[in-house]
């Protein structure tokens, strides 16, 4: 049989994860230090792990609504109210599997075949493929280290055009580590409005910031009915294999997007709704004590590598925000591929090569921090043989 006359073509034409292409070679080799992964190498906290013990042990383990436990709900909302000042209803709150669950329904429920959606470039994969598998067209908003990596007026008003229906907000940023101040956001929010836009403001690092608060967009008047809010456990909460996320936003658009959901994925693990409903109780209650050590230790591995970094001669834009660095080494004289793939294979540490986050991304790889500071000295030190033997 001809698999290629059976398989979908927007699908056989898809490349591949750039990320998950090296993570899954590096899993193979032996004394392989991988800074690829986006995945906080700190075990979610007992009291959240307890919390889904004692879940399965009451025989919590039905279904919930299509929507979500009523009462994660409420606390999610608790806790918007308490991170941006804008108040949700429990209606106005989906939980979802992962924030990358969000994102897909999010493009879905948007997009009519043709409609543009405006992305930074480079952003993290899954938005350009989503975007076509909902029969949508990917627009790449270049931005750029000499403004760190942020979307300009400018750069938005240039891109618009009448096909144009929704623009990515996706900070902090991955990969470049890029945050956007309340004066970044206010400058361009008056772009959004005047064009009416849709924002799809994927906020999963909102609480891995380094010197100042995340801002929200949506804490903006006249921003909280046009924006799809899309956040999660993975990141802050050290709950990657949980699958655990949610959307907060206008109930029109929710209802769209829970009736995809409710079709694909039905509801959210109930064991893990069980352990994130912990998870954001204890840390409002207690003043975010576990999101605080860990910030705390991200922010002496992202000194500690970007220091490095530069010491090396390789330019490295200063992170602001999640777990990231993003290393220029078009001085090397290699391709991103090329680097990433000799560094793999003669010096065992994997990295991503930039153009994985699309075209701009040449030119630079990049690198997690969320990894132990013993790891990250040592990948530091191969990295810096293999520039000295190139």
């Amino acid at each position: 049989m001809n698999y290629n006359k059976v398989i979908a073509k927007n699908v056989i034409n898809m490349p591949p994860s750039g990320i998950r292409k090296f993570f899954d070679v590096a899993s193979t080799r032996k004394d392989c230090i991988s800074l690829g992964i986006g995945e906080p190498d700190f075990v979610t906290p007992w009291n959240i792990r307890e919390r889904a013990i004692y879940a399965i042990e009451r025989g919590e383990t039905h279904y919930t609504s299509n929507w979500g436990s009523p009462k994660l709900r409420l606390q999610i909302a608790a806790y918007l109210q308490l991170r941006t000042g804008v108040s949700y209803a429990e209606k106005e709150i989906l939980v979802t599997t992962g924030a990358s669950e969000a994102l897909d329904l999010a493009f879905r429920s948007l997009l009519n075949g043709g409609e543009e959606i405006l992305i930074p470039a480079p952003s993290y994969v899954s938005y350009m493929p989503n975007t076509i598998l909902a029969g949508g067209v990917p627009v790449p908003l270049q931005v750029v280290e000499e403004n760190k990596f942020k979307i300009t007026r400018d750069l938005l008003k240039a891109a618009i055009t009448k096909n144009t229906k929704a623009i990515v907000i996706p900070y902090p940023n991955n990969p470049t580590g890029a945050i956007m101040t309340k004066e970044d956001l206010l400058d361009i929010a008056d772009v959004i409005k005047e064009n009416d836009l849709i924002v799809i403001a994927d906020e999963i690092y909102s609480e891995l910031t380094y010197g100042r608060k995340h801002f929200s967009i949506v804490s903006i008047p006249g921003m909280r009915e046009r924006t799809i809010l899309i956040n999660g456990f993975s990141k802050a909460f050290a709950m990657t294999g949980w699958r655990l996320g949610y959307v907060a936003g206008p109930v029109e658009i929710l209802s769209a997007m829970c009736k995809i959901h409710q079709y694909t994925m039905l509801c959210a693990s109930t064991i893990s709704q069980a352990a994130g409903y912990e998870a954001i109780k204890y840390e409002m209650e207690n003043d975010f004590p576990q999101v605080t050590e860990m910030l705390i230790q991200y922010d002496r591995r992202r000194k500690f590598i970007y220091n490095s970094f530069n010491e090396m001669g390789l330019k490295c834009f200063e992170a602001e925000g999640a777990f990231y660095v993003f290393p220029n080494i078009t001085s090397t004289g290699l391709s991103s591929e090329e680097f990433c793939s000799r560094l793999l294979f003669e010096k065992n540490v994997a990295c991503v090569p930039g153009d994985a986050f699309g075209e701009a991304g040449e030119g630079y790889i990049r690198c997690s921090y969320a990894s132990s500071i013993e790891n990250i000295e040592e990948a530091l030190n191969r990295i810096r043989e293999f520039l000295q033997e190139i």
